[in-house]
């Protein structure tokens, strides 16, 4: 039999997770938010979801659209639509795969690589002046939340 004490415990500690739950997940929106407007003050003409896209491309040193689709879980008309957007605006070009020339591997230009350093560069002082005031201990503790946050499987 449950005693009183420790049936009350348990639903005060689902409430706090619950509230716990609903913080994160308010903050995790005001976060995405806030990333959507700096994006779009950085590069007016490049949705975040492209910059995203062509910041992906560019760590892999080309990527199939596939990969791309795959690795964000959009829906392949998604990442078409994004990645016409980039090629318009010459950021990506799309080039035959060395191993098999049937197959397209995306590569970001020589303006692509440029406005990525650039916009990297102001996004990540951005990030610093946020975070100026957090000590080291802080910063790492809220690096490994974020790693394992974005680490775990999607349900």
């Amino acid at each position: 039999m449950i005693n009183a004490d420790s049936s009350e415990r348990g639903r005060d500690h689902d409430r706090k997770h619950d509230a716990s739950v609903d913080t994160i997940q308010r903050e995790l929106t005001a976060f995405a938010r806030r990333a959507r407007a700096t994006a779009a003050r950085l590069h007016p003409e490049l949705p975040l979801v492209s910059y995203t896209l062509l910041a992906h491309i560019d760590e892999r040193q080309g990527c199939r659209a596939t990969d791309l689709a795959a690795h964000y879980m959009l829906d392949k008309s998604t990442v078409s639509r994004q990645l016409a957007g980039l090629e318009k605006l010459g950021l990506v070009e799309r080039r035959p795969a060395p191993d098999d020339q049937r197959v397209q591997v995306l590569h970001p230009t020589d303006a692509g690589t440029e406005m990525l350093a650039a916009t990297q560069g102001s996004r990540r002082a951005a990030v610093r002046d946020r975070l100026a005031d957090w000590n080291d201990e802080d910063l790492e503790r809220f690096a490994t939340y974020l790693l394992r946050y974005n680490s775990a499987e999607q349900a």
